[in-house]
């Protein structure tokens, strides 16, 4: 480990965002940290004889100088989040005073944490290994509930279950080919003790999991979902009735968006960024140009466009010239204006009433998802690593079977088997390199 992240010195952090608050919370870790604390705290208990799971009321203080009214949460070792000793200062969220804080603690001998660093002495202290350490970090990020939910799940370890399993059926042939190997020559089939059934399960268990990836990453990453349609189609109207607030400017006045507008939604779960583009439309004022200029690249970036037409106008040329051009789904918007019938393929919709609203959500899930599903409690990996790894031990278990189906020496069966383990091991954690760990931790906020 690099010397920012010497796990023998005394770390702090704000847990908390940095902003004026009615509290905050400054986390502390490290052997001797309560000691520490205690050095600066002065309240109507000694907390260096406090048991683990302890709360205390006082004031911190800089010599005879008020710092701050606190409350201490005291851990002790093991049963800590760092397994370390740990205080945890609840403090008033006014920034001088957060800042007046942390100068206190630097003086008393901690230094600032380096990101994930709480998390990292978490793993390195056996408390979690390193799918719940991503888990961590994925559930702080969270852009949906769904994701929230799912980064919840991978925390309580349901990943790590599902890669011990399967570890541990590879690492049980791996035995068995071993204890062959030492007696060979008294072992006339080879392939005899070879446990194929147990192969097959760690690969099923892999195989699964890594089919997972692609709707992990969906609702880690999002997807773009671009508003198209000529001007007053009801582009702005739409945007505000995904957002359910009045976000955009809605107007009958032509060309009232002149440049996009974005913002974050989650559409049945699914993090998504919205953006409503300006109205296409032939336009001498150079700054309209210039909006549908770029909303014209907004639209070429985004993974879903939603191209919307004024029901009540109907199909002009222009409308029909974009379908044609762009994937996309057309909406037949303004039902609430008009008693025409939607065109073969599009979705009827008001976007000033919501009629249609909940089926285009169910359209948009649906287009998203794609072929993929999420079955019910099912561990799901959204981190290219995890995915990389399992790939790694499948390809070591696919070459597994090659080389028993051409009766190769077990001494070659057996380095590819050890293989297969050890990508698991990396995985985990269990075997791992600073330089591994640092990228990974280096992603985490400072607190964490």
């Amino acid at each position: 480990m690099r010397s920012g992240y010497d796990t023998e010195e005394l770390i702090a952090a704000l847990a908390t965002p940095w902003g004026e608050s009615a509290l905050a919370v400054i986390r502390t870790s490290g052997t001797g940290s309560i000691e520490k604390v205690a050095s600066v705290f002065k309240g109507n208990k000694d907390i260096t004889k406090l048991p683990g799971y302890s709360l205390t009321f006082g004031m911190l203080r800089d010599g005879e100088k008020a710092v701050d009214q606190v409350v201490l949460g005291i851990y002790r070792a093991p049963k800590s989040y760092t397994g370390e000793d740990m205080v945890e200062i609840f403090c008033h969220g006014s920034l001088p005073g957060i800042q007046a804080v942390m100068e206190l603690l630097h003086k008393a001998g901690f230094r600032d944490s380096q990101p994930g660093e709480f998390t990292m002495r978490s793993f390195l202290n056996g408390k979690v290994d390193l799918t719940k350490a991503e888990a961590v970090n994925e559930l702080i990020l969270s852009k949906s509930r769904q994701a929230q939910v799912l980064a919840l799940d991978r925390l309580s370890g349901s990943i790590f279950d599902a890669i011990d399993q399967a570890k541990h059926f590879l690492a049980d042939i791996l035995a068995a080919v071993e204890i062959q190997l030492d007696y060979a020559e008294d072992e006339a089939d080879p392939a005899a003790g070879f446990d194929m059934e147990k192969l097959d399960k760690a690969a099923d268990i892999l195989s699964r999991l890594a089919a997972t990836y692609q709707v992990g990453k969906l609702y880690k990453e999002g997807i773009r979902i671009a508003l198209a349609g000529r001007t007053n189609a009801g582009k702005s109207k739409l945007f505000n009735l995904f957002l359910k607030e009045d976000r955009s400017i809605v107007s009958d006045i032509k060309g009232t968006t002149r440049d996009y507008i974005e913002s974050s939604v989650a559409v049945k779960g699914i993090p998504a960024v919205l953006i409503d583009t300006a109205g296409f439309r032939s336009s001498d004022d150079p700054v309209e140009a210039e909006g549908i200029r770029r909303s014209n690249m907004v639209i070429e970036n985004a993974d879903i466009i939603l191209y919307l037409v004024d029901g009540s106008e109907g199909l002009t040329p222009e409308d029909e010239a974009f379908i044609k051009e762009h994937p996309c789904i057309p909406l037949w918007n303004k039902i609430d204006k008009t008693d025409a019938a939607a065109p073969e393929g599009f979705v009827p919709i008001s976007a000033a009433t919501g009629a249609g609203f909940d089926g285009l959500e169910e359209l948009i899930y649906t287009k998203a998802m794609g072929s993929r599903r999420l079955d019910t409690g099912e561990a799901v990996i959204d981190s290219q690593r995890q995915k990389d790894l399992i790939d790694r031990s499948l390809d070591a278990i696919g070459k597994v079977k090659i080389g028993m189906a051409a009766q190769m020496p077990l001494d070659v069966v057996a380095v590819d088997l050890e293989e297969a383990v050890n990508a698991l091991g990396e995985l985990t954690g269990e075997i791992t390199s600073s330089d591994i760990l640092e990228n990974m931790f280096s992603r985490f906020c400072v607190g964490k």
